[in-house]
């Protein structure tokens, strides 16, 4: 089977180039604007952050090691980090959940840095309106008796994210007070409806509450993602970011594209609804390097001076290596958790757990 695979792929070897489906423009006229950009040298304090997670799955159970780290530049180099080993059942929507999990712990760094470090900017990995476009797994169960948080609760669920001396999750510590009405077994919810429904629920509004504080200082934050699936530009099945990347060689800009929240939700926020449907984020594309990878970029607030969009590409220029942020590269190397390195920590952790497949490796 495999030998007529390779054949496959020798017979299908092609360079990927975007081609137009009828009533498709590719053009770039208004779209893209070559220019070079310096870098900027101004001073200021800047930081970076990432997560990472992996899951291996036994029979018996599931092994998941999570962690983030934020970097902080200004003149030498600290970093915060925080990382955790969940060993869960075998449970729905597991791959919804420890993603949850790793950002809220990559969102406490940065709250934490931003905090107590007063950092001018902060790098974020990824994309902020895309984690408000999708607050709430899509398909995933929601609990029978779900309600809106009192204002009582969101306050304990607050209290105990602004207590950065650590950096753990928050929710289990309050889920006793929010749910303690569903079972007897207050502890264990038992009698009720499954853990990782309560789980799921409370760490997304977790996520929420945490890049509530965040966003309340958005003039610092910078979203960059390597890959994007928007197509507001071409409005190609094929998203912008592969289009610009492949028609564009030099240095430049994208066209300005600005987005409210609102507009592009369809689920209410479990909590601080207007806040979040208030938002307004400036998205454009962006390569700092000749022939070097397109980045988009997010601000989570309305730019209409080109001169200040400027500004930014050039703080984002400033400490880059081959066209992309030297700070987000390093904390992406720093946190990421291969196989080879869950294998490693089952090794010192003892687990000798099987997974039925090994035999499949004689």
């Amino acid at each position: 089977m495999l030998k007529s695979l390779y054949v496959k792929a020798l017979n299908n070897r092609i360079y990927l180039k975007p081609e137009p489906e009828k009533n498709e423009d590719f053009s770039l006229k208004d779209k893209w604007f070559d220019r070079p950009f310096a870098k900027s040298k101004k001073e200021f304090s800047i930081a970076a952050g990432d997560g990472s997670f992996n899951i291996k799955k036994f029979l018996m159970f599931n092994y998941c090691p999570v962690s983030a780290e934020a970097l902080i530049y200004n003149g030498d180099l600290k970093n915060i980090e925080q990382s955790e080993i969940f060993e869960m059942d075998h449970i729905p929507f597991l791959r919804e959940l420890i993603p949850n999990y790793m950002s809220i712990f990559e969102l406490k760094c940065c709250l934490k840095t931003i905090n107590e470090y007063d950092v001018d900017y902060y790098l974020f990995d990824g994309s902020i309106l895309g984690d408000l476009q999708n607050h709430y797994p899509k398909g995933a169960k929601q609990p029978s008796d779900m309600k809106k948080l009192t204002p009582g609760e969101v306050k304990l669920f607050e209290d105990d994210i602004n207590d950065l001396s650590s950096l753990d999750l928050s929710f289990p510590n309050i889920k006793r007070n929010i749910y303690a009405h569903v079972s007897k077994d207050v502890d264990g919810f038992k009698d009720y409806e499954s853990d990782d429904v309560y789980n799921l629920y409370l760490s997304s509004i977790e996520k929420l509450l945490v890049l509530k504080q965040i966003l309340n200082k958005k003039n610092k934050i910078i979203s960059i993602s390597k890959t994007s699936s928007n197509n507001d530009l071409f409005r190609s099945k094929a998203p912008d970011i592969g289009i610009l990347d492949q028609l564009t060689e030099k240095q430049g800009i994208s066209k300005i594209i600005y987005k409210k929240v609102k507009d592009s939700t369809a689920i209410p926020f479990p909590v601080y609804d207007e806040f979040f449907n208030e938002l307004w984020f400036t998205i454009f594309y962006v390569r700092l390097k000749e022939n070097k990878n397109v980045l988009k970029v997010e601000l989570p607030y309305y730019v209409k001076d080109e001169d200040e969009i400027t500004e930014i590409i050039e703080i984002i220029k400033r400490d880059s290596a081959e066209g992309y942020p030297y700070l987000l590269n390093k904390a992406h190397n720093d946190v990421v958790i291969t196989n080879n390195h869950v294998d490693e920590l089952l090794k010192i952790s003892r687990i000798y757990e099987t997974t039925n497949r090994e035999q499949l490796k004689r």
